[in-house]
């Protein structure tokens, strides 16, 4: 058995390092850290390219990197701890702690928004970059939660209610800004900032040191880059990168900003090896931050058959969780959890195998979606599954 692990442990190692240093030849990406944890044993971690391409700083394991939605499984699992505390509960509506936020359907009905539709992404609401042209969120002026430096919650928040919502809620799934009025909401439950809130009752359990929606050591952020040809383009102080029907707005510096609200979608920053601690806290059932009963709650299909914008995936509380390997495409065995973040992040728990994979770079959006998570993802697979 012994022999067998050394030999898969090396396939991987072979396999991910030729993945990743093409991916860096062939400039797809700036830099990057990929890690691999297969029953619950570290087998692979590899920083490579440039954390700072102008400057030739090298990628290091504990660079810190902009997490964009990776922030949003954290955050679930901040917000599922209050449930366990019977603080606030998934049936709760938004107004009993956000009173004043009451968006209308087209209609002029205004309808209850639960806790669960704004995990779920099946509260109405949508996210701007979505938005083909000038659509209601760009005349509004949303914010996605990564750009606009010095906007409140408040504001924002005025915002979002201000624009009908897309569908009645729980009669579809659009991704939003669901888990920002999420953050909001549990702030506004417990009177606590939701920095706070996460590091208290996640963040910190976990160790995640190097963690959070606030970088003090600039020195060990990554510098932002988005697609481009011949190679990534450096992000300066407002960028946009073409994502679907629109583009996503980017501010990189917005962190800095002691006035930008914090994003409970998109807003917090860390390194790899702190994500995959919160990856193998959740695969291995959650402890210390939630119970069992709850992280199986978090990783179930929650939507039923209502389909999302991943083919043969349903959605949990948190996270996308497979369905269907054949229409998604996947290797990967069904149940198995995943989601990204724009600027340049992708992750996968496959828990039938007891693996878990985290990809960080700082290149939106080639590090998140197309050829280079992919072909991470097919050489673990091929190596574990020779």
């Amino acid at each position: 058995m012994m022999a067998d692990q050394a030999q898969a442990d090396e396939r991987i190692g072979k396999t991910l390092d030729a993945v990743v240093e093409a991916a860096i030849k062939d400039k797809q990406i700036v830099g990057s850290v990929v890690m691999v944890s297969l029953g619950g044993r570290p087998v692979y971690t590899r920083a490579a390219g440039l954390a700072d391409r102008e400057a030739t700083t090298p990628v290091k394991v504990d660079t810190i990197f902009r997490w964009a939605s990776l922030t949003k499984p954290v955050v679930a699992a901040t917000a599922m701890a209050l449930v366990e505390k019977s603080v606030i509960s998934l049936d709760d509506p938004v107004t009993r702690f956000l009173p004043g936020f009451r968006p209308k359907l087209p209609t002029g009905e205004t309808p209850v928004i639960t806790v669960r539709q704004l995990m779920t992404h099946t509260a109405g609401l949508m996210y701007r970059f979505f938005e083909p042209g000038d659509g209601p969120y760009t005349q509004a002026n949303v914010s996605d939660g990564m750009d606009q430096p010095g906007l409140s919650m408040e504001e924002n928040l005025k915002r979002i209610a201000s624009v009908p919502l897309a569908y009645p809620p729980g009669a579809a799934w659009i991704y939003s800004v669901g888990m920002d009025v999420l953050g909001a909401f549990i702030a506004g439950a417990t009177g606590k900032s939701l920095p706070d809130l996460v590091k208290e009752l996640t963040t910190g359990p976990l160790g995640m040191a190097d963690s959070g929606f606030v970088v003090t050591e600039r020195d060990q952020l990554a510098a932002a880059y988005g697609d481009g040809s011949p190679e990534p383009v450096r992000m300066g102080e407002h960028h946009l990168v073409a994502f679907g029907p629109g583009s996503i707005s980017f501010a990189p510096d917005r962190m800095f900003d002691p006035g930008s609200f914090p994003s409970a979608g998109a807003g917090m920053s860390g390194t790899a090896p702190d994500f995959m601690r919160f990856l193998e806290a959740m695969r291995t059932g959650g402890a210390p931050v939630l119970k069992q009963s709850t992280l199986d709650l978090m990783a179930t299909n929650a939507i039923g058959d209502i389909p999302i914008m991943l083919p043969g995936r349903g959605f949990g509380l948190g996270w996308a969780v497979l369905k269907d390997p054949i229409a998604a495409a996947t290797p990967q065995t069904p149940g198995s959890w995943t989601w990204g973040g724009v600027y340049g992040n992708a992750w996968f728990v496959d828990p039938a195998e007891e693996l878990s994979v985290v990809i960080v770079t700082n290149t939106a959006i080639a590090g998140m979606t197309g050829a280079f998570p992919d072909a991470i993802r097919d050489a673990v697979y091929a190596a574990i599954r020779p």
